[in-house]
């Protein structure tokens, strides 16, 4: 295994990117996160949204400069591109693409549009990513606090010939420098993104913490005690683990649960499981995940939105939801608020 190169502040010309003029196409959790970090950075950003709506009123509450999106591309140097993968493709095709001057850096968060050949841009744009690897809103948040998240960078297209130095800058500018910025590929970050997310992340584990609450409700106990015991101390586990390893953590917690850890865990998750887990890989690397993925958006989007709904009112989210409105562990300091960000 080669060894891992980490760009730091000290290693990157964090200048560079003031010379830019940058637009972020989109508001939402990574366009708040990043832009108002480029912001605070003292970048040149302009938000290239859909003039009057709800993300357009957002930012112009946070005195931040607006464009249309077609007006934000034909301004800036760089065009961040962090609208929902749903939709880039045809805002790309209809809004962004035919304002496109050669040598303009084309940025992304999210390799899916590049690798999947949705978005294909010409051969005289740089093509970039710089990918923090956090929500939008912890992007923000440790910024805030004089920390940051890392970040990946990968490069597509070079037209240019400085787009490496350049999505340095950009990732420094957004806090990444702060931690550490690692170089990678469109397609490695794109297919370990969506792997991560599906089988363990966010697919995976919210499943595993759901199972795991209705085997307990199910079996007579008390709703309140099984979000505490699955859902709530997963943050005080995971938190170890972020921190130390997963040595860390077992270091830290009993010898009884250090033990079920060993014994149990391996019968909940078993090699089944990571049969399962390379089928799903194998769906991301082939393209079928990413086609599924587009024709459920492009047909309406009926399936998503029951998946939504039936996970919106599944019985852990109100005991969760009830909890957390009694205790003041959850009240301060929210990286989330939906009405502003």
């Amino acid at each position: 295994m080669n060894s891992l190169k980490i760009y730091l502040d000290k290693d990157i010309n964090t200048e560079l990117i003031k010379t830019k003029k940058i637009a972020i196409i989109g508001f939402g959790s990574q366009g708040y996160g990043q832009g108002m970090n480029l912001v605070d950075s003292g970048c040149d950003v302009v938000f290239g949204l859909r003039q009057g709506g709800q993300s357009w009123i957002k930012a112009k509450d946070y005195g931040l400069k607006t464009m249309s999106i077609a007006d934000a591309v034909k301004w800036a140097d760089i065009v961040q591109i962090l609208i929902p993968d749903e939709i880039q493709s045809k805002v790309y095709k209809e809004e962004i693409e035919p304002n496109l001057r050669s040598g303009q850096y084309l940025m992304f968060s999210h390799g899916f549009n590049i690798h999947y050949n949705y978005i294909k841009p010409s051969n005289n744009i740089n093509v970039i990513m710089v990918a923090p690897k956090a929500p939008g809103h912890t992007v923000r948040s440790e910024y805030v606090s004089n920390k940051g998240v890392p970040s990946l960078i990968a490069i597509q297209q070079d037209y240019t010939g400085n787009s490496k130095e350049i999505a340095l800058s950009y990732a420094s500018a957004i806090g990444s420098g702060r931690t550490g910025i690692i170089e990678t590929s469109f397609r490695e970050e794109t297919e370990t993104d969506l792997f991560g997310e599906q089988a363990v992340l966010c697919g995976g584990c919210s499943a595993l913490i759901k199972a795991g609450f209705e085997t307990l409700v199910e079996a007579g106990y008390s709703p309140y005690m099984a979000y505490f015991e699955v859902c709530h101390e997963l943050k005080l586990i995971v938190d170890l683990i972020y921190q130390g390893g997963i040595d860390d953590m077992h270091y830290s917690i009993s010898n009884n649960a250090e033990y079920g850890d060993y014994t149990r865990g391996p019968k909940v998750i078993d090699s089944s499981v990571k049969s399962r887990m390379k089928e799903i890989l194998t769906q991301i690397q082939d393209g079928s995940y990413a086609k599924e993925f587009m024709n459920e958006f492009q047909d309406g989007s009926n399936k998503f939105k029951e998946y939504r709904n039936i996970a919106q009112n599944h019985q852990i989210e109100q005991v969760g939801s009830e909890i957390r409105s009694l205790f003041n562990w959850n009240s301060e300091n929210k990286m989330i608020d939906r009405s502003k960000n």
